[in-house]
């Protein structure tokens, strides 16, 4: 929700934002791959093409080898070196989309080769023979793992999966797979357009066998692939000059109907274990939220080594982490779990140093005061940079940024191609006290759902969620200077319904309250009261609103009045300058100010008219400075 400030306490209603989005999906690129005995494939993925001894490719398909290609591109998938990558698949390799029926794109009963159901299950196999370089004692390769099963079949039988096999005459046989079941899904058919797997459930349910399109759908996406593992993170042991065998294995799990499809490219063989860091940060408002002048934040980061080799203490800090602007740093509050950790006065910023073992990680933590005397939205922002060494060379010559896990700004900082793992850690300061107005015109709201609110980041006010047979939403097209208002239309079944605030953080006294509100004319009889309560459920002030059978043009012939209630004489009307004083259809301002210690005005306006009733009362119970809920209801 969007922010809202002025000079006292209001409620109104608008807005609608509208956005559409457009999908270009380019077509892929195929590479010639020959023959397809295995050798296309191999070169195709080798960083090393010296390296090949020899290939075999085999699928179910026969002759015709379709499980298995060598593209330049296809969607989201392009080669992580080099200009090509392979594709391996329990069905048409490279197929767009992944669904054969004939109601192109049809149902997801993707292409099988043998029988639909039966064994033996559709099978993609490349056996390649390598010779290991000298000094070389660990081979890599990217990998992703895309499939249709997914999600409805994760933690069934139909539990399709790649298996890669290394076998090593001197560090023995070591297996890499990824399958429905374990494989880390990250991303569904919105992440991955224009691969073949970018379907979506039309009836917006993934559950069991589904009749499919690409119109993106949310809920509805019906396939998934796992993020693409990097090199660190698929690795195997070998020996210099030793011939291996790899053997890259999908197969269909449970039937052959659902297809799945693994990306493979990039196999290198390297020397020493890599080290791959990866480097989180996230803070905390040590005073409570939301953060204000003079609060203590306490900054927590989380430096891993995913990879299979240890992180060397090098030359120079290994980590490096500013202190914000607007904050100043509290001494001695620097920790870390290993290494040594300082605070560097002439830089102002927070160093460390120590060594990583593999797969491990390591926690550091600081604390900052935030400066007095700043203007609200001020921004706190903060990223640390950790110094690695990515080749074992006795030399920090990576950098990490430490990056806020929670947010994605879009932007890509470091051009990893990735706009989620790069964002600092940001706070904005929120000065409640310096609010004079609060307004809800539901312009960030969406149509057909509940309302809320903030003020900076600080939430203020929600609505609670209507029930079948009444209307308590956001809807668009109605209030006449904006696109968004809220509808009230209650049964007695369905009431009451709230307008929830949260309002003790402004620490200020309310003057007064108003709504815009739109009426007509009715054909039956009907009530809506509204009820201003404070956090013991004490009434603030109350209005109902009464049909009457007035009206001169059946059927339309109930007419609105409108009243608020006094504790000394019970129900008070409220008139318009239309004849009898109704509510005709239009547009009205209600608005309750405090008058003193112990009186309220009652204004009355109409769109284009201003003015057309005022009164003075004496207040009920409670007064507006401890306002908590807003209860709508119908007898």
């Amino acid at each position: 929700m969007k922010k809202g400030f002025g000079r006292n306490l209001t409620i109104t209603m608008g807005i609608v934002i509208i956005i559409s989005m457009v999908f270009i999906i380019l077509s892929s690129e195929r590479v010639n791959a020959g023959s397809y005995d295995g050798e296309d494939l191999a070169l195709a993925i080798l960083a090393n093409q010296s390296t090949l001894v020899s290939s075999n490719y085999v699928d179910m398909d026969g002759e015709d080898c379709r499980q298995a290609t060598v593209l330049s591109s296809l969607g989201t998938m392009v080669p992580t070196d080099g200009s090509t990558f392979a594709l391996f698949s329990t069905g048409i390799a490279g197929a767009v989309p992944v669904t054969t029926d004939t109601l192109n794109p049809g149902d997801e009963r993707g292409t099988w080769f043998k029988n639909k159901h039966g064994h033996p299950r559709d099978e993609a196999t490349l056996t390649m023979v390598l010779q290991v370089p000298p000094y070389m004692h660990y081979l890599y390769y990217y990998v992703q793992f895309f499939s249709a099963e997914y999600p409805e079949y994760v933690g069934s039988q139909y539990n399709d999966r790649l298996k890669v096999t290394v076998d090593s005459p001197s560090q023995g046989v070591t297996t890499h797979i990824i399958d429905v079941n374990s494989g880390y899904f990250v991303l569904d058919s919105n992440g991955i357009p224009g691969t073949g797997f970018d379907i979506f459930a039309q009836s917006g349910n993934p559950d069991d066998v589904d009749t499919v399109d690409t119109t993106p759908r949310t809920p509805g996406a019906d396939a998934g692939a796992t993020d693409l593992v990097p090199i660190g993170g698929a690795y195997h042991p070998v020996s210099p000059h030793e011939q291996i065998t790899v053997i890259f294995n999908i197969k269909d799990v449970g039937d052959n109907q659902f297809d799945s499809t693994a990306f493979i490219d990039n196999l290198i063989f390297s020397g020493y274990a890599k080290t791959d860091i990866i480097a989180r940060k996230t803070v905390q408002d040590l005073n409570g939220e939301p953060l204000e002048c003079n609060d203590t934040i306490e900054y927590t980061i989380a430096i891993t080594n995913t990879g299979a080799a240890d992180q060397s203490d090098s030359p120079g800090n290994e980590f490096e982490d500013f202190i914000p602007d607007n904050t100043t740093y509290v001494n001695d509050s620097a920790t870390a779990t290993s290494g040594t950790v300082e605070y560097d006065v002439n830089g102002d910023k927070i160093i460390w140093n120590g060594e990583i073992p593999r797969e491990s990680t390591v926690l550091l933590t600081f604390q900052v005061k935030v400066d007095s005397d700043l203007q609200n939205g001020t921004l706190i922002s903060n990223q640390g940079v950790v110094h690695w060494d990515s080749n074992e060379n006795g030399t920090n010559d990576a950098t990490e940024l430490t990056d806020d896990p929670y947010t994605d700004d879009g932007i890509d900082l470091d051009g990893d191609g990735e706009t989620e793992d790069d964002d600092p850690t940001n706070l904005v300061i929120i000065t409640l006290e310096s609010a004079s107005i609060l307004i809800e015109d539901f312009s960030d709201d969406t149509a057909g759902g509940k309302a809320t609110q903030s003020y900076f980041g600080y939430g203020w006010f929600e609505t609670s969620n209507g029930t079948l047979g009444s209307n308590f939403e956001v809807v668009s097209g109605y209030y006449y200077s904006t696109v968004n208002s809220f509808k009230t239309k209650l049964r007695s079944s369905g009431s009451p319904q709230y307008w929830n605030y949260i309002l003790s953080g402004f620490n200020k006294d309310i003057e007064w309250w108003e709504i815009w509100f739109a009426c007509g004319n009715a054909s039956e009889e009907s009530d809506l009261y509204i009820d201003l309560k404070n956090s013991d459920s004490n009434d603030i002030a109350k209005i109902r609103f009464d049909y009457v059978h007035a009206g001169t043009e059946p059927p339309m012939d109930w007419v609105l009045k409108l009243f608020y209630w006094s504790p000394v004489n019970g129900w008070v009307r409220l008139y318009t300058d239309f004849t009898g004083g109704y509510l005709y259809n239009d547009w009205y301002k209600l608005r309750m100010e405090k008058n003193g210690v112990n009186y309220i005005n009652y204004s009355l306006d109409r769109a284009g008219e201003g003015l057309v009733d005022f009164k003075t009362d004496q207040q009920l119970a409670s007064s507006f400075s401890d306002l908590a809920s807003v209860e709508w209801s119908n007898t």
